[in-house]
């Protein structure tokens, strides 16, 4: 007799007692393995796994054990109303980033032009578009393997309207050429401990580390954002929990008005917002 749905929940759970959500962890992994929803494992408990799952969950459960991410574990990763294909390219979209989506609908208008530096899986950039439908969307980034991914994740959403660059940030671009700039770049220190923690031990070091003070891509946004966002145009940055006055500081050198500060879900400093008004 192969295992039930019950004790391969129980197993993982004691396997994965040390990670910070092992409950979560072990139902995402077993409905990866079922190809099921979380709703399933309660309703049948009793299921027995056939031999191949059994294998490839204890796998899975082991790798994880390790400190692999569940996303590239699962290839995927759910964020804000899309399911986004992930991989080692690039940063696993965060449930915190779903706050610049919001910030951004709320300014957005019908045929804006808005571009996502740093696109990455192509998060923001995608849940724009699946919003709405009536703007123009560019995405950028200077990996070419992450711009990859995020041309297949726009595919798999069938979101034709978002055109992949590969740029730095808005070098390249002209003057006045955006009605919205939002980006999550890297911004966290050179020499922060919590990059060798968690899962950011596994996503490539372009994408999370900025300079000794974690601020190096954010001062290169504010101010080519200066320059290629159309009059009363608007910039969201994502930064760091510690980060606020700091970027607060470079929007208003760059001559940004109506600054504003929001917290994350968990109520940490985490996006500022400003507009170009001259």
């Amino acid at each position: 007799m192969q295992p039930t749905v019950h004790e391969a929940l129980a197993f993982g759970r004691a396997e994965l007692s040390d990670s910070l959500s092992p409950d979560v962890d072990v139902q995402i992994l077993l409905c990866h393995v079922l190809d099921c929803t979380p709703t399933r494992l309660h309703v049948s408990p009793e299921h027995e796994l056939e031999a191949q799952q059994w294998q490839l969950f204890n796998q899975l459960v082991e790798r994880r054990k390790q400190g692999e991410p569940v996303a590239h574990l699962t290839g995927s990763r759910g964020f804000w109303s899309l399911d986004l294909l992930v991989d080692n390219s690039t940063l696993i979209p965060r449930p915190d980033t779903e706050l610049l989506v919001s910030l951004a609908l709320s300014k957005i208008k019908p045929n804006m032009t808005v571009v996502d530096l740093g696109t990455g899986t192509g998060a923001i950039a995608l849940s724009l578009a699946a919003e709405k439908a009536d703007i123009d969307v560019i995405a950028t980034d200077f990996s070419f393997a992450a711009l990859q991914l995020a041309q297949k994740n726009a595919n798999r959403h069938a979101l034709e309207q978002v055109r992949f660059i590969n740029m730095s940030w808005l070098v390249g671009f002209k003057s006045a050429s955006f009605d919205l700039v939002v980006s999550n770049p890297p911004y966290i220190e050179m020499r922060d401990p919590h990059l060798n923690q968690g899962d950011v031990r596994f996503e490539p070091l372009s994408a999370l580390v900025s300079g000794p003070d974690g601020l190096e891509d954010i001062r290169q946004i504010v101010v080519q954002a200066a320059k290629c966002l159309k009059k009363d145009g608007w910039l969201l940055v994502e930064h760091g929990y510690q980060q606020s006055a700091a970027v607060q500081q470079l929007f208003t050198d760059a001559g940004f008005e109506h600054i504003s500060a929001h917290q994350d879900f968990g109520g940490q400093d985490r996006a500022v917002m400003g507009q170009l008004t001259l």
